[in-house]
Order: structure tokens, then C-alpha cells, then sequence
């Protein structure tokens, strides 16, 4: 840790981040009145009563502030890397005991219950996460691209984020990918960002078009990558674009043809008897008819690898054989992706992702929490419909909206303008926290800090996402605003420690 200099040149005024507390602190005074008014009714009791969301939040709050004191103000700032280790094994013991001892909780296994208070480990589990990467990642000779520490990091993220699997807690668990962010600032390469990005579009693609178009979407990301690497990129347009449009073309231009021979032929049902045993009865029509465009695809992949393995012996191109490793990988997503999602994933995550890629529609059952959300933004209009006067918050049609969907609450009662502000709020939180871990001269606060960040907007961006329609419902809060004493201490725990971080080198030039 950095070594305080002797002579002190600032105070406590000076020394502290107060934009960034002020944030924080507008945030969940935003989040308080927006969780009253989500529990709200006419003959309703007072903000502060204990006895709905809004009081209850009102204590948690009070605590949080006192746990903020206490990290800034009490705590030494070095002994959170001293305690990275110890803490990052005791969270991940509570979260393997919490699997066996907890209540089920709509399917989930994940909260320990003291007497009226829930407590859900998987919050705390990316404070001690974050710590032990800052710790780990800031050691004398430390770099991310050698392989024994690149495999040490990616254990540190993987072995809770796995445990939170098997808690049916599927939403906790992808923040841990949010950490991709921070991986990337410390020399991650880009690539594995990309390879990352092709798997989530090679999934959809799978699911809502065809394997054909994922086959056709890889190969010519493939080809591509290694022409931009080659900075052969006025060739690859000359040469490889074109084939690459074809083959995406294949199937329509294939169908059409069909018709064209016969209508009504690429619906077998719709094609008289007589004809079909003509068909059938004419070799070459036949085969020209029963060809698939998948069968040509096949072919050029077969025919592409051997020379691209050619290629890369010859060349001895690490990034050639890596691009053909990207490959196999691909083909293999795009084989198991139906495995996967028939029976890997639930029923009710099936559903709320055939509802949000748009493979059935389910107003009343799975998208019935995300349509009723869209109609209390949308009813906002631009300056909303004032403090408790949105109706369906005040009618409860949202569910959970004290919690997951908070933000529709924000958006019916406060309109596009209070949309505007409080996502404002959190893009100022991120960037003031990002700003300051890069002014940091101590690595630890540094990678902390980005650690601090990645989560709150991956929070941010899923949560968000799914009120509006553009993520699956995973059931994730919204940092500081949603209903819980766990994430509002988590959130509050591990930005004041940043703060805290922060202070320390600050006070000492």
C-alpha cells in the first residue's frame, strides 16, 4: 500500500471525494420515495412507518450511513488487502452452507433468514471478489497474459460465480461477467471481448434464425479477424465479402428457385401427388429439389480449416491457430445450442427468453411482468404523472416493483425527465469512480475501483434493460434505488471502501 508521506497537506475536506458521496447519497433518497410510492395507497401510512417497504428501507439506509461512517472514518483503508483473502474464502463458505440450510425462495436457494431479517451472501460474495482481484492483481510481477495468473484470476471469478449457479440464482451470478470490464482495462486483450460477444450472438442467432445463418455469421467474423490482423482488409473486401454475401443469401435464393421449377415446393403439403412422384420419378430434379445450402456450407468449412492449419504451420501464426481454435468453438455452441437451452436452462428462463427475442408472445404469463412495465414508463410521457399519482404503481399491476422493477415506478411517476436524471446519476457515479481509480497511484485502488464499476453498471444495464424489454427477467436490483437491505449494504460496503481507498492517497502527496 502506499506509504504516507510526512508531512500532511490536506484535510478531510479536501481529501474526500464528496461529489461522489452526494451521489450516492441522492441516489438512494431517490430510490427511498420512489419505494414508498410503489407501496403506496390512499388510506396508506406515513413514509416512515415501519410496517411497509418504504419504513423498513428508511432503516436500512440509517444503517448503511453508519456502516459508510464507519469504513471511512474508522477503519485503517490498508487492511482491506490484508483481509482480501480470508474474507473471499469466508463469503464463498456461506455461499455453499446457504444451498443446504435455506428455505426455497421462489426456486431459489440463496437467503439465510435471522428472525425477520434476510441476508443473501451472494451480495457480499463481489465486495470479497473484488478485493482478493485488486490484492492479486497487484502484486510485484503480476500479468494478466501469462497463463498460470490469467488461470488464478479466472478461478477467483468463476468458483462463486458457479456456487450462485447451483443457487438458482442465475441474475447474481452474470454480474461476475461484468468483471470483463476491469480484465480489459488491465491488459485483457480485446479479443476474448469479441470472442465473448460472437458467443451470446452466435446463441440468438441459433435460436431465432438457423444454424445455417450462425455458420454463415462465424465464418465470416473468422475470416475477417484474420484478414484485420494481416491488415488485409481491402482483399478480404474484395475477395471474402462477396462469397460471404452469397452464402448468406443461399437459402432464399435456393427457395425461390425451387418455386420457380415447381410451386409450391419448398411446401412439400402444397405440391399435387402426381407431381411429387414426377419429382421423385426424375433423378436430377429430385436432387436439385432435395439439395439443402447447409450441405455447401459444410463443404467450404471442411475445405476452409485444412488450409487454414496449412497456413498457420507454415506462417507459424499463433493467431491463425487461435482462429481456428474460435472456430471449433463456434461450430460447437451452434451444435449444442438447442441442448442447452431444452435442457440446461428452466422453464420460466426458456420462457422469459422466447418472450424477449421475440419466439412467442405471453402477455399474461412470462412477458407479463415486462409488458405492464413498458405501459407504466411509456404512460410518463415526459415530465410523468406526478409523486403518487401513477397508476399503475399506485394499483399495484407491476409485480415486484419495490424491488427488480423500480425503475418503471421512476418512469410513470417522474417521466422521461426523472429517467433522464437518475440514470444520469449512475452514469456520473461509474464515471467519477473510474476517474479517480485512474488518478490512483496504488494499483490495488485502482483495479478496486474498476471492479466497483463493472458491477454497478452491469447492475445498471441488466436491470434497466429488463424493465424496458431488452433483457430477459433475471431478477437483478437497481444499486441503491431497488427495495433490500442485503444490495443496499453491499453497494453502500463497497463504494465507501473505494472512498475510503481513495481518501488515503489523497491525503498525503
Amino acid at each position: 500500500m502506499l506509504e504516507p508521506s510526512r508531512t500532511y497537506k490536506r484535510g478531510l475536506k479536501q481529501a474526500v471525494d464528496w461529489k461522489l458521496v452526494i451521489c450516492y447519497l441522492l441516489l438512494i433518497f431517490i430510490g427511498w420515495i420512489n419505494i414508498y410510492a410503489s407501496v403506496h395507497y390512499e388510506n396508506q401510512a406515513s413514509i416512515f412507518d415501519w410496517g411497509i417497504r418504504s419504513g423498513k428501507q428508511f432503516i436500512w439506509i440509517l444503517t448503511s450511513l453508519g456502516l459508510a461512517a464507519i469504513i471511512l472514518f474508522l477503519v485503517n483503508p490498508r487492511l482491506w488487502e490484508v483481509i482480501a483473502t480470508p474474507s473471499y474464502l469466508f463469503v464463498l463458505g456461506l455461499l455453499v452452507l446457504v444451498i443446504f440450510v435455506s428455505k426455497d425462495t421462489k426456486g431459489s436457494h440463496s437467503w439465510f433468514e435471522l428472525g425477520p431479517i434476510k441476508f443473501q451472501p451472494a451480495e457480499i460474495s463481489k465486495i470479497t471478489t473484488s478485493l482478493l482481484l485488486a490484492a492479486t492483481m497487484s502484486k510485484p510481477h503480476y500479468k494478466l497474459s501469462k497463463a498460470k495468473d490469467f488461470l488464478s484470476i479466472a478461478a477467483i471469478i468463476g468458483i462463486p460465480m458457479l456456487v450462485i449457479i447451483a443457487e438458482s440464482e442465475t441474475g447474481s451470478a452474470l454480474v461476475y461477467a461484468g468483471f470483463i470490464f476491469m480484465l480489459y482495462r488491465e491488459g485483457l486483450s480485446g479479443w476474448l471481448l469479441l470472442i465473448a460477444g460472437m458467443c451470446i450472438l452466435l446463441f440468438i442467432t441459433t435460436l431465432t434464425i438457423s444454424p445455417y445463418g450462425s455458420l454463415t455469421i462465424l465464418l465470416t467474423a473468422i475470416s475477417l479477424c484474420i484478414a484485420y490482423e494481416n491488415d488485409r482488409i481491402k482483399q478480404w473486401l474484395l475477395r471474402e465479402a462477396p462469397l460471404m454475401l452469397a452464402l448468406a443469401l443461399l437459402p432464399r435464393l435456393w427457395t425461390a428457385l425451387c418455386e420457380m421449377i415447381i410451386p409450391g415446393s419448398s411446401i412439400i403439403g402444397q405440391v399435387d401427388p402426381s407431381v411429387r412422384e414426377a419429382i421423385i420419378g426424375h433423378s436430377k430434379l429430385a436432387f436439385i429439389l432435395g439439395f439443402k445450402p447447409m450441405w455447401l456450407l459444410i463443404l467450404l468449412i471442411g475445405i476452409r480449416i485444412p488450409m487454414m492449419m496449412i497456413k498457420a504451420w507454415r506462417e507459424k501464426s499463433t493467431f491463425t491457430w487461435a482462429s481456428i481454435g474460435a472456430l471449433f468453438l463456434g461450430i460447437a455452441l451452434i451444435v449444442s445450442t438447442d441442448f442447452l437451452f431444452n435442457n440446461v436452462l428452466q422453464d420460466h428462463q426458456r420462457s422469459r427468453i422466447e418472450v424477449l427475442l421475440g419466439m412467442k408472445e405471453d402477455l399474461a404469463g412470462a412477458g407479463y411482468n415486462v409488458n405492464q412495465s413498458k405501459i407504466a414508463i411509456g404512460s410518463g410521457g415526459l415530465m410523468g404523472k406526478g409523486f403518487l399519482h401513477g397508476t399503475q404503481t399506485t394499483y399495484g399491476f407491476v409485480p415486484e416493483q419495490s424491488t427488480d422493477f423500480i425503475f418503471c415506478t421512476v418512469g410513470e411517476e417522474w417521466g422521461f425527465v426523472g429517467c433522464f436524471v437518475v440514470i444520469a446519476l449512475y452514469v456520473f457515479l461509474i464515471w467519477r469512480i473510474v476517474s479517480d481509480a485512474e488518478k490512483s497511484r496504488e494499483s490495488f485502488t485502482r483495479i478496486y475501483g474498476y471492479c466497483v464499476a463493472s458491477c454497478i453498471f452491469t447492475h445498471l444495464f441488466i436491470n434497466i434493460g429488463m424493465t424496458i424489454g431488452l433483457m430477459p427477467v433475471i431478477g437483478i436490483p437497481l444499486p441503491l434505488l431497488s427495495y433490500g437491505g442485503s444490495s443496499l449494504w453491499a453497494f453502500t460496503v463497497m463504494i465507501f471502501i473505494f472512498i475510503a481507498l481513495d481518501r488515503e492517497e489523497n491525503k498525503y502527496f
